[in-house]
């Protein structure tokens, strides 16, 4: 079957507002039964003008932790299709941090968790999901586990998990696999980036993923959404072409660089003058001028 890519942040935003594919998604990646969630209102960042492309959406979720009990925690879902700076994720962190509405009444923050669904890969690690857990240790390095969990300590750090959404491959060896197969890349139609071509027998009697898969073909025929995802597109494409036009000029400036040195070296040990080098390299340095002011706009 053909279904919306969720790649797409029009789509992924579209299938997130329904609060039972939320509950599924977020109980998968937390390992945590996810029995309410809400998007916190005015919560959808969407930076799709610059070289950054971050979609951002926050929750407020009462899960049931691993002894039974009920809590509140805020759940910061970011989604990038390109490569991007740890910078920009920081102060989305930060905004939560400053909010008041954030805050218990007894004056702590509410626990979070930050996810990370990446469409690049992330260095050289290899496992297409990382739990990133904080510990409390003391002063040798033991863990420390009495008198925790602190609401105290729990207010002033976070859990993360990273997903590499090019890592998936169509692996399904358990229930997190499963949920994320839906955003497997290699799945691609090969005409229309935009469609995802789905074996829907992967799913039969899973109602929560044929759930997921339904929403996901009402996307796909939604007129107004595949319109929005032209617009994406070509944004994206765009900003790839430019980022290629940089790299190929930061390449092209470090060749003149070494091409440089290297004249500078061979004309010092022969011996020359300050004023002959300079009038040697006039030209080649006219040309890494130009090339660091063509930055590509």
């Amino acid at each position: 079957m053909k279904v919306a890519n969720p790649i797409y942040d029009i789509v992924f935003k579209y299938m997130m507002e329904d609060e039972r594919i939320a509950r599924t998604i977020l109980s998968a990646l937390l390992k945590v039964d996810v029995l309410a969630v809400e998007i916190r209102p005015h919560e959808y960042c969407d930076d799709t003008h610059d070289n950054l492309s971050v979609f951002r959406i926050d929750f407020g979720a009462t899960i049931r932790d691993t002894e039974g009990n009920k809590k509140l925690i805020l759940i910061e879902l970011q989604k990038t299709w390109l490569e991007t700076e740890t910078l920009r994720f920081r102060q989305y962190l930060g905004v939560h941090y400053s909010n008041p509405k954030n805050m218990q009444s007894n004056g702590s923050a509410l626990p979070m968790v930050a996810v990370y669904l990446l469409g690049h890969k992330v260095g050289d690690i290899e496992e297409p999901v990382l739990y990133v857990n904080h510990q409390s240790l003391d002063y040798d390095g033991n863990v420390v586990t009495k008198g925790l969990p602190n609401s105290f300590v729990d207010s002033l750090t976070h859990d993360s998990i990273i997903v590499q959404i090019p890592r998936l491959h169509g692996r399904i060896n358990n229930r997190l696999d499963m949920v994320l197969s839906i955003f497997d890349q290699s799945r691609r139609d090969q005409d229309d980036n935009r469609i995802l071509r789905i074996d829907d027998k992967m799913y039969e009697n899973d109602a929560d993923m044929e759930h997921i898969l339904r929403r996901l073909t009402m996307a796909a025929a939604d007129a107004d959404i595949r319109h929005k995802m032209n617009a994406e597109e070509e944004i994206f494409s765009a900003i790839e072409k430019r980022d290629t036009e940089i790299l190929l000029r930061d390449k092209h400036i470090a060749e003149q660089e070494s091409m440089l040195r290297t004249t500078i070296k061979m004309l010092l040990d022969a011996g020359k003058s300050i004023e002959e080098i300079s009038s040697a390299l006039n030209k080649d340095l006219e040309t890494v001028i130009r090339l660091a002011n063509e930055t590509p706009k």
